[in-house]
């Protein structure tokens, strides 16, 4: 993330949650209605990238991993929520609309995480698209390669005390190590119970021939637009890490899995690729 210009990373990615219900086929895997709204003026036009040229394998991955990452968050925040957490961190929250968008679970908090540039643009998309800021979203400024996440947390009002779900999604691929260690150091601090869906890049000797392929287009674009991919995982060595850092691995999960298989049977041009995971850890009780 630059100050002069925000991230095009979060541009994309929220783009391609509004494509999906343009371009893609139901059953739609995730519905994002305000990312177009948010988006203004950018949207149409990437979105038209996505209605022309949908069937590539980038535009097309693209899709399939954020909504694929956002209905699984999104799912398991439900699910805790039935047994009675209240607060949801979204770390690099970007254009992230879980709380702007009509949801059963309103007592949640939601404490979105990111640099400072990021969350002034936000807050300018917001006021051009009419969208007013809901009761229960706070923003939280951090820069991950140099700021306290807890310290920050606290100040805006989180309770450390209280068990919460931490989303980590499209991030952790663009930090360096030493900002994950801290980042997971913090976490692992949290009150036991708090839960972490962190999104990681394979490294090329795991990856499959899809995923391969999309990673010789995706990896240089990426780097060219100043937001290269930094580092990648092997499963079994994220979660070593995450256990150094007190948090226990739950699992980690494939693109193909992360939804009902239904939700892969399509006649569109959506496939799962195995370029990046998900790891599901918790904080275990002291």
């Amino acid at each position: 993330m630059h100050e002069a210009q925000p991230s095009q990373t979060a541009v994309m990615a929220a783009a391609a949650r509004a494509a999906h219900l343009v371009v893609d086929r139901e059953p739609f895997i995730f519905r994002d209605t305000v990312a177009a709204p948010l988006l203004g003026a950018l949207a149409e036009e990437i979105i038209g990238y996505h209605r022309v040229h949908g069937d590539h394998l980038i535009l097309s991955g693209v899709r399939a991993q954020v909504t694929a990452r956002s209905h699984y968050t999104e799912r398991r925040l439900a699910e805790l929520a039935r047994d009675g957490v209240e607060q949801y961190v979204i770390l690099g929250a970007g254009l992230d609309t879980f709380a702007l968008r009509p949801r059963p679970t309103r007592r949640i908090r939601v404490f979105e995480v990111d640099h400072p540039a990021t969350q002034r643009w936000k807050r300018e998309l917001l006021t051009a698209a009419g969208i007013s800021r809901p009761d229960g979203l706070t923003f939280v400024p951090v820069d991950f390669e140099t700021d306290d996440l807890v310290s920050s947390l606290s100040a805006a009002g989180f309770d450390p005390s209280g068990p919460a779900l931490v989303s980590w999604l499209g991030v952790s691929m663009y930090l360096t190590r030493d900002a994950i260690d801290a980042t997971l150091a913090a976490l692992g601090r949290s009150a036991p119970g708090t839960e972490l869906i962190m999104e990681y890049a394979l490294p090329p000797g795991l990856r499959d021939e899809r995923s391969s392929a999309y990673a010789d287009f995706a990896l240089p674009a990426a780097a060219e637009r100043g937001e290269p991919w930094l580092t990648f995982f092997a499963p079994e060595d994220l979660s070593a890490v995450l256990k150094r850092h007190g948090l226990e691995t739950a699992g980690h999960v494939r693109q193909a899995d992360s939804l009902d298989p239904a939700l892969w049977r399509r006649s569109d041009p959506l496939r799962p690729t195995d370029l990046c995971r998900l790891a599901r850890a918790v904080v275990p009780a002291r």
